[in-house]
């Protein structure tokens, strides 16, 4: 299987590609349009501010050909965020394959959240084998509100959603290869999608 980590200078790269190597795949790091487009699944990570990650994705030359994508695609945190319509972090156009519009969360909880939350409502694939009160580890300030397109969801100041999915797209925002067992299990059923 041909897994290819979308290469744009984003964040916690190098903690995917191990997590993945756990599993058996030497994942490549590209930005080559046409390796991607060879490629059987692609990973869209990220960790960081998302005007300055669009930015980037533009640079690559990656901002047209993302949403164009049809292998399964899974965004991880921000990556996730960037699939959305648009982020109020720097006020950023997002890619908008996810209907979402990221938000800040406010003043009156610690920011970034940061640590071990529960998901629930797991209504996919993407969460096979995995039990409902599962814990995944997080580290963001801003979330996506819960949608049609939620298919987990969290909870920290408000309920929110802790992944989404739209046709071959899925995004979480927490960071499965920092998640143990059940990040682990996600990884391995996205592989399996």
């Amino acid at each position: 299987m041909k897994v290819t980590i979308l290469d744009y200078g984003a964040g916690n790269i190098q903690s995917v590609q191990f997590a993945l190597a756990r599993l058996g795949i030497d994942a490549l790091l590209s930005n080559d349009k046409e390796l991607i487009l060879t490629s059987d699944k692609i990973i869209f990570p990220g960790v960081g501010h998302a005007t300055q990650a669009m930015k980037q994705l533009n640079a690559a030359g990656l901002t047209d050909l993302i949403p164009e994508l049809k292998q399964d695609v899974l965004g991880i945190c921000l990556g996730m965020q960037l699939l959305c319509k648009h982020s109020e972090e720097g006020d950023t156009m997002g890619l908008g394959v996810f209907d979402a519009e990221i938000k800040r969360f406010s003043n009156s909880v610690k920011v970034p959240h940061m640590g071990w939350n529960t998901i629930d409502n797991l209504k996919s694939d993407l969460f096979k084998g995995i039990n409902t009160g599962a814990y995944m580890y997080s580290v963001h300030s801003y979330y996506a509100p819960l949608t049609k397109q939620s298919i987990a969801k969290t909870s920290y100041e408000l309920p929110f959603s802790a992944a989404l999915h739209h046709k071959n797209f899925y995004g979480v925002q927490f960071h499965p290869e920092k998640s143990s067992v059940d990040g682990t299990q996600v990884l391995t059923n996205f592989l399996n999608l």
